[in-house]
């Protein structure tokens, strides 16, 4: 049986430092439009207190490379949660990169084989790869699945925007947000 391929290793912390910090990000935004709704969800988002408490008292440093661009509509929703809960916690490190700028990491985080944006990579404090998150919650990921398979990806969209509207607090994100911050925090298995 011949051996699968062998993707080259990145260097996690100059793709991390090669990218913006949420500020210099937004500033760049390609949209004014775009810029503003973003801007308009970071606002009308709060974490719940808990949360906060949690971020604020990491052992220890998490990073995370978001491959974002503002012209998508899950960008917008989800890039203000991820700036949140930096905001939250000190110890949450957060670098914006596009697609061309690192094309072989995008490339290592397709969607069931398609470009889809945002992504979310989780490194440790010694920049290795803990895991990674989206284009968007596991739930609407399905959604989008099961339309594909039936040939209905329009009411897969839907279904996906009526679930965004359900949970206007982000939760669901959040909560998955979350479970990979505190992988990439581990001190212990």
């Amino acid at each position: 049986m011949p051996r699968p391929a062998t993707l080259p290793v990145l260097d996690w912390k100059a793709i991390f430092d090669s990218g913006l910090d949420y500020a210099a990000w937004i500033a760049g935004a390609e949209s004014p439009e775009q810029r503003d709704k973003l801007v308009a969800q970071h606002q009308a988002l709060t974490l719940d207190p808990t949360v906060a408490a949690f971020l604020g008292a990491l052992p220890r440093p998490v990073h995370v490379v978001a491959i974002a661009e503002d012209w998508c509509g899950d960008v917008v929703r989800h890039v203000p949660v991820l700036q949140r809960m930096a905001e939250a916690g000190p110890r949450l490190r957060v670098r914006y990169i596009s697609r061309e700028q690192h094309p072989d990491v995008f490339l290592r985080f397709l969607t069931n084989g398609g470009e889809a944006i945002p992504k979310f990579i989780f490194l440790s404090d010694r920049f290795v790869e803990c895991g990674s998150w989206g284009p968007m919650p596991d739930s609407c990921r399905e959604l989008i699945a099961r339309g594909k398979a039936c040939g209905d990806v329009a009411a897969a969209r839907k279904k996906v925007s009526a679930r965004y509207e359900l949970d206007s607090a982000c939760r669901e994100v959040v909560s998955e947000l979350l479970r990979l911050v505190d992988i990439a925090a581990s001190r212990e298995p």
